[in-house]
């Protein structure tokens, strides 16, 4: 495994320009200010802030979840604002290009905000060649990562074909709305995207195109819950999947669940949400076409909705061992103020405090540590960073809205988009200094972390040779 590349390695590392045409950055002073000051990057933690990318064309007002490809060394965040995806080169720590032809940032009807459920991109993964990207007409646009800009989108899939009339019931085209985070197997043959949004949402799994050299996605299925556990008209949703590769199913996070516990609120009252969320289990060997319904959890089939602890989630991420991290956030139900790992066989689980909030996160195997995008972390957002034993090591201020994260694994670089403040962008922008400083400007960027694991005692292979007994035994109370 690849030992995190040195600091002094990347800024003396020369530019390489975009694969497509060279790209022009922007050349104010605040662009050009240092990066990587303030509280975001303090001098005491493990993960240090290494530098910031800086994005041309609009400041950074809204993007949604990013992912790493470390193979092609390349990070894609879904960026609303430029109404593309983002990509940069994590190799040089560089903006490559953006991949155009998404609906961008909408706003509500009063034009004060953007309005995520329609906007888009949103989710992304990949499988080599391939990008996944959610757009807010609920559609699955399908990029050649091999192919110019102008031509990169090889495919635009909706979501809810009208010729289907045993699922058209969710797609009224009034109604249309995001397509949200995925996951893809390791293949990269299945790909399993969440209509948050969509009121009951849905899941869709397509056939999604592998190595193929030439793009040839189809819908399979599209995916509910039993209303009895996922109501309409309450405004629950699906958020991210994960696949877990043991146990050969897809994990999908719902932030808010019925009767957990038995006659709590999950929006059927007035007041606060008391509901706790759930967890999706899916086999994609059992679903049938057109749809598929999925009811409560069957422990025999490791199939269902299992009922969570004390955790309303939107993120979730496979670590070792089959544990999956959850980003609880109290932005779904106030109560959340821990964050939950549960193993994908027993179902046993242990919640970790002084972290909660989190949208996006993510397990990095180059050093085996959690990061989690908690932009509604208690007393403001943060960059968690949580061992593989489930111990919380640290956390790092980021901009208020900073809410997604991706690591590469062959580098230990951890990238975590930065809103522009609000004095620049309005709502959704920052309303602390905290992303000013780790940027070096006020446009908003890409802050790039590092974590050497040498400094830290860990060999090439990620495990530490003092105390490995117990970083093993530590994830007894999950497997037994």
């Amino acid at each position: 495994m690849a030992k995190g590349v040195s600091k002094a390695t990347l800024l003396a590392s020369v530019f390489t320009p975009a694969l497509f045409g060279v790209v022009t950055l922007a050349t104010t002073s605040a662009a050009l200010a240092a990066p990587c000051t303030g509280p975001g990057a303090p001098a005491t933690t493990q993960t240090k802030c290494l530098t910031a990318v800086q994005i041309p064309g609009k400041p950074l007002r809204s993007f949604d979840i990013s992912w790493v490809n470390p193979d092609r060394a390349e990070y894609y965040l879904g960026d609303r604002s430029n109404a593309g995806i983002d990509i940069i080169d994590t190799k040089h720590s560089t903006f490559v290009r953006t991949i155009p032809g998404f609906v961008g940032a909408v706003l509500n009807s009063a034009g004060t905000a953007v309005n995520n459920n329609v906007s888009g991109p949103d989710g992304v993964t990949s499988h080599g060649r391939w990008l996944y990207a959610g757009d807010g007409n609920s559609t699955l646009k399908v990029i050649d990562l091999d192919k110019p800009t102008a031509s990169a989108i090889q495919q635009s899939i909706p979501t809810c074909p009208s010729k289907v009339p045993a699922i058209n019931s969710t797609c009224a085209v009034p109604t249309l709305t995001r397509v949200d985070e995925m996951a893809l197997t390791p293949d990269g043959k299945l790909l399993l995207a969440a209509n948050n949004a969509a009121d009951p949402p849905f899941g869709t799994l397509f056939a999604a195109n592998g190595d193929n050299h030439s793009s040839n996605v189809s819908i399979i299925t599209q995916i509910q819950v039993d209303p009895s556990i996922i109501p309409a008209g309450a405004g629950l949703s699906f958020e991210q999947p994960t696949w877990e590769p043991k146990t050969q199913r897809f994990y999908v996070s719902v932030p808010i669940i019925a009767n957990n516990p038995t006659g709590c609120n999950y929006g059927q009252l007035a007041g606060a949400i008391t509901c706790s969320g759930g967890m999706i289990v899916i086999d994609p060997t059992t679903l049938t076409a057109p749809l598929t319904v999925i009811g409560a959890f069957n422990a025999t089939t490791n199939t269902g909705v299992v009922p969570l602890n004390a955790c309303s989630p939107n993120g979730i991420t496979v670590g070792p061992h089959e544990n999956l991290l959850e980003g609880c956030t109290p932005m779904n139900s106030p109560s959340d103020t821990t964050t939950l790992v549960i193993n994908a066989k027993t179902k046993n689980y242990a919640n970790i405090g002084g972290i909660t909030g989190s949208d996006e996160v993510w397990f990095n195997a180059g050093d085996r540590r959690y990061y989690t995008g908690s932009s509604a972390a208690i007393g403001g957002a943060v960059l968690g960073v949580i061992n593989a034993t489930s111990l919380l090591v640290e956390t790092i201020p980021q901009s208020s809205s900073s809410h997604s994260v991706a690591a590469d694994s062959d580098r230990n670089h951890i990238f975590v988009p930065q809103v522009a403040p609000a004095s620049v962008v309005g709502a959704g922008g920052d309303k602390t200094t905290v992303g000013q400083g780790i940027c070096g400007g006020t446009n908003g960027c890409i802050a790039v972390y590092a974590h050497d694991v040498d400094e830290d005692g860990f060999d090439d292979f990620g495990e530490h040779h003092e105390g490995f007994g117990e970083l093993h035994q530590g994830f007894g109370f999950l497997e037994r």
